[in-house]
């Protein structure tokens, strides 16, 4: 299988910051499970409920984290731009996206395959653990900004 060519202006995998200064290996075995993808504004990257199938590191634009109830209005958790993270659904069984994303102006990702990138975590553990390890702050971040937004929802 060919690796993805780096998205117009963009950069190699391993320069996107949230991966900068892994192993050079791990990144090589890494490329062939990531593309290239672009989003217009308004597009979905992810919708709530659907199969989380990949990680998407953002290069470039501008995307909203939201929650979606038929009830109330949208409510934007967190907005996320160039060097950012989205997702970690693909980790977390049953695999199903907690949250909307969309872009809020042209966004260009590496989306990285979930199947393909759980199975290099588990045939490289040391390499796997230092990835968890990029991750669980990006976890917590979610879970703060989430905690904040339904406290203003519910301030008296």
């Amino acid at each position: 299988m060919m690796a993805p060519a780096a998205p117009p202006g963009g950069s190699p995998l391993g320069e996107h910051p949230f991966l900068r200064g892994l192993d050079p290996e791990f990144l090589r075995a890494l490329q062939p499970l990531a593309r290239s993808r672009e989003f217009a504004t308004g597009d979905h990257l992810v919708r709530e409920g659907d199969v989380a199938e990949s990680l998407h590191l953002i290069l470039a634009g501008k995307v909203a984290l939201e929650l979606v109830n038929a009830e109330r209005p949208r409510l934007t958790v967190q907005t996320l731009g160039p060097g950012e993270v989205l997702g970690w659904s693909w980790l977390v069984p049953p695999h199903r996206w907690r949250f909307d994303a969309r872009a809020l102006k042209p966004t260009r990702t590496w989306a990285i395959e979930a199947a393909g990138l759980r199975a290099l975590l588990e045939a490289r553990p040391e390499q796997g653990y230092r990835f968890l390890l990029r991750l669980l702050p990006v976890v917590a971040e979610r879970l703060e900004h989430t905690r904040i937004q339904l406290m203003d929802i519910y301030a008296p």
